[in-house]
Parts: structure tokens; C-alpha cells; sequence
């Protein structure tokens, strides 16, 4: 039986089988409830015109804290593991995605000065050529046109966000090649990588001065302080493509809740109400990292290149 055939679908109606779809999307995450915080809005979008999205989860989130105040109770976090992979289940339902788990552990965020090891056997320090090695193999089944990762910085400093960055960058390029890890299916060249573009300041400055025209007070006043001091510390990426989804935030926004014990619905997640995104700022956005298609930037489709190669 082909490998894809197992995977957990919620949209088997939108053509999410990969044999079925002419077009399909693999999205690369760290942690259950990066997909819904990291272009969910895309992928609800995608899918909904008949794109079959596959998630692949890379560890369980077993080390992440409880987030949300109202979920941080004893019983909770003696069975944070199970919680996580229901709600991952929720949130998947809800984007009507195909999603995976890939099977490595959560290295936690190292907090401290100095800094504290990572755990022994965790995500972070597996060997990128190994860690790659599962991630072939699903892409050698799905075998997606465009891939979803993060960039080099891991989109911030999480060591299972770099080694996410890392390890997809390593399969993306070694899918395609027959001697590269053999055992792991027939090969497969994806044709584009992006890289989430999810956290910028001209998003945030959008939805600041809107919010102000509408007579609304901004919750981004301080932020914007926060933001300016750390301003050295990293660069932002050059926005390539800019993914029409405002009908699809909401959707975002409820696959964001089903991850109750990271997400809290008084946070800042929420804090700029739903009509002002649409308004102000509707898009997902995303870096072109690899194209192996003519595309003219900047875009506004994933796709866009693929389209014209696949859907002849």
C-alpha cells in the first residue's frame, strides 16, 4: 500500500489524496501549533480549492510549556504529550489538512545563562543527514510540487526550528537524487521551498496604523519599542510572495485555539480583531528560497511556474 494512503485525511472530498490532486503542498513544522500560527490560513485556503496539503510534524511538542493559564493544571502537564497530539488532531481537522508525525523529540527552548545542554537524544541534536532521512521518505510519497519551511534562523531561535530549516533544506535537495538515502521510495523533486515570512514589522505597522484610524487602541505601541531594540539581532527576509487568504483567518484562528494549552484566547494572538487583518493586511507571506520553475516575482501563488508545468 502506498505510504500516503495512511495518512490522516480531513478533506478526502477536496481531491487531499496525492494521486488524486494535481497539485500538492508539503508543509515543514518543529512543533505541533506552528502549522496553525505559520500559514494556516494558506493551507485552509489551498485546500479548500482542491490542493492536497500534508503537515509533517517533526517532534510531538513534548517539552513545550503550558501557555494558557487555564489549561496549566496538574493532570495537564502529567499528560502534556497525549493533550498536544489531540489537539494537533483538532487543529487538523479544523485546516482540513493531511498531517504526520514524524517521530523525533521535542528539545525544549534552553533557557538560562549560560545556556543549559540540550537533552540527550533530542531533535536538535540529531544528525542532519539522519533527521533527513524520514523527511525523504514522506516526500518521496506525498512527493509535494512546493515545500514549507523555516529559514536559517529558524524563524526565531528555537533549536528545533534551525534543525527543521536545516533538515528540509537537506531533503529538499536530496529527494530528487536515486543514491541518496536508498530504501526510501521512488525519487522526487519538489519544484519550490519558501520559507514563512509570518513575523515582520511592515505586518504588525499595517494593522497598528488601521487600528488607530478605526479610533481603536493598539496593542502594538509597545511592541513596536521591543522591536526597534532588538532590530540588530536578526534580518528580516525579502517578501517574494504574498498568498491572498483574508476569508480564511478565521479558520486560521479557530485551528490556533484547538492547541488550548499554547494558545491563549486573551493573548496577543488575538489582540487585533479579525476584520482589521482582513483589512489591512490579508495575505500570508512567504520567501521564494529555491525555484526549479520560471516564476516572475513578486508572486501571489504558491504555485505560481508549477501550475503551468503540472496542470497541462
Amino acid at each position: 500500500m502506498p505510504a500516503h494512503t495512511e495518512l490522516t485525511s480531513a478533506n478526502a472530498a477536496c481531491g487531499a489524496d496525492a494521486d488524486a490532486a494535481p497539485l500538492r503542498l508539503m508543509a515543514v513544522h518543529a512543533h505541533p501549533d506552528d502549522e496553525s500560527s505559520k500559514g494556516g490560513a494558506t493551507m485552509a485556503r489551498y485546500v479548500r480549492e482542491g490542493v492536497a496539503v500534508l503537515v509533517c510534524t517533526l517532534t510531538g511538542g513534548e517539552r513545550g510549556d503550558i501557555l494558557n493559564k487555564a489549561m496549566d493544571r496538574p493532570e495537564v502537564r502529567a499528560d502534556l504529550p497525549r493533550i498536544r497530539l489531540e489537539e494537533m488532531a483538532r487543529a487538523r481537522d479544523i485546516l482540513g489538512v493531511q498531517q504526520k508525525f514524524l517521530g523525533f523529540t521535542d528539545s525544549g527552548l534552553p533557557e538560562g545563562d549560560p545556556l543549559p545542554p540540550l537533552p540527550e537524544g533530542c531533535f536538535a541534536l540529531v544528525p542532519v543527514e539522519q533527521a533527513a532521512e524520514r523527511l525523504v521518505r514522506e516526500i518521496r510519497s506525498f512527493r509535494p510540487h512546493v515545500m514549507l519551511t523555516y529559514d536559517e534562523q529558524g524563524g526565531y531561535p528555537h533549536p528545533d526550528h534551525v534543525q527543521c530549516h536545516n533538515v528540509s533544506v537537506e531533503a529538499f535537495g536530496a529527494a530528487a537524487d536515486p543514491d541518496r538515502y536508498p530504501g526510501t521510495g521512488e525519487p522526487w523533486q519538489p519544484l519550490k521551498l519558501y520559507y514563512f515570512a509570518s513575523f515582520h514589522r511592515a505586518r504588525y505597522l499595517a494593522l497598528h496604523e488601521e487600528i488607530l484610524r478605526r479610533g481603536l487602541e493598539s496593542p502594538y505601541a509597545e511592541w513596536f519599542e521591543s522591536w526597534e531594540k532588538r532590530a540588530g539581532d536578526r534580518r528580516e527576509l525579502e517578501i517574494t510572495t504574498r498568498v491572498p487568504c483574508g476569508d480564511y483567518l478565521g479558520i486560521r484562528d479557530q485551528a490556533l485555539l484547538a492547541h488550548a494549552t499554547q494558545i491563549d484566547p486573551q493573548s496577543a494572538w488575538f489582540a487585533c480583531p479579525l476584520e482589521v487583518q482582513q483589512a489591512a493586511w490579508p495575505t500570508e507571506d512567504y520567501h521564494l528560497a529555491r525555484s526549479l520553475v520560471d516564476t516572475e516575482l513578486p508572486e501571489d501563488d504558491l504555485f505560481a511556474g508549477v501550475r503551468e508545468k503540472v496542470c497541462l
